[in-house]
């Protein structure tokens, strides 16, 4: 299969691993993989670093799609240097990771459904229920990685029973909320012409979808610095202990400790969680097998 190259120059500071961690691909010796489905096709994207030079290859109907927003996946577009503070602990922070930037994809639906998958479950639940996913719903990618795979098919996703998801550690909950969505998969990747305040708007009016859902899903698809996970069982700890000393936090009290950082919540959000987890109390939540339900 032919291949479709492009170089960029990097201006200004860039952590490139660090920028690309959140946004679903895979990290190999030669590169960095995302693969996806396109608006133009299916395609696959490698990102490479060569001294000041981003340098990318593509594969597939969706090369070019791919290509023409590999310095926006690769945070070019975001500017971590709009964001001042003083802030005894966020400044340092700030400060040593001038080039951790915030990528933006484009592609709402692929970020949605491992977003969908990790709701309310252990990272190894989420992990196997994706899994799961990518050997029931999905094809390999174009190009010459022969093990990656694209995200799993939404029109194979919405047709699917039930039964189908339980035996791949999905219950019915999170399964009915992946075939609505699914349903809808056109026009939710079309939210990414939309601003992020439009988008969560009509998320959230999906039932099964929270802020949370919502806030990781634009994260990584727009690559919007403010999105706040509300909801999420560490995060309002982690905010709250490194901000004030406190063990423990609600979510109210991490939105108004974050509120002076507005529009970089999300951004203060990463810095935090380098100096790790909140002190912890009593057992990890247990993962359950879903398939011996």
């Amino acid at each position: 299969m032919d291949v479709e190259t492009a170089t960029l120059p990097i201006e200004g500071v860039l952590e490139l691993r660090r920028t690309l961690r959140p946004l679903h691909g895979r990290f190999g010796p030669d590169g960095w993989w995302l693969s996806a489905r396109t608006p133009d096709g299916t395609g696959t994207l490698r990102l490479r670093r060569a001294a000041q030079d981003l340098i990318g290859d593509a594969w597939g109907e969706g090369a070019g799609w791919l290509l023409d927003r590999m310095s926006a996946i690769a945070g070019l577009h975001d500017d971590p240097g709009s964001f001042e503070t003083d802030h005894p602990v966020v400044s340092p922070l700030h400060r040593s990771h001038p080039g951790w930037r915030f990528g933006r994809t484009e592609l709402v639906f692929d970020s949605l459904v491992p977003t969908i998958c990790a709701q309310k479950v252990t990272g190894m639940e989420a992990k196997r229920a994706m899994q799961g996913l990518y050997r029931r719903f999905s094809d390999p990618a174009p190009g010459p990685n022969e093990s990656l795979r694209l995200p799993p098919d939404p029109a194979q996703i919405a047709d699917a029973p039930y039964y189908r998801f339980h035996e791949l550690h999905l219950e019915k909950r999170r399964a009915d909320l992946l075939r609505r969505v699914s349903g809808d998969a056109e026009r939710i990747d079309r939210l990414a012409q939309t601003s992020p305040r439009s988008a969560a708007d009509y998320l959230e009016r999906i039932p099964g979808i929270s802020a949370w859902t919502s806030a990781t899903t634009l994260a990584i698809s727009h690559g919007d610095p403010d999105q706040v996970p509300v909801g999420d069982f560490h995060i309002k700890h982690i905010v709250v202990h490194h901000l004030t000393g406190r063990d423990r936090g609600t979510d109210d009290e991490m939105l108004e400790l974050l509120e002076p950082f507005r529009p970089h919540r999300g951004r203060v959000v990463r810095l935090l969680h380098t100096l790790g987890h909140e002190p912890k109390f009593g057992p990890r939540m247990p993962a359950r097998n879903i398939t011996g339900m």
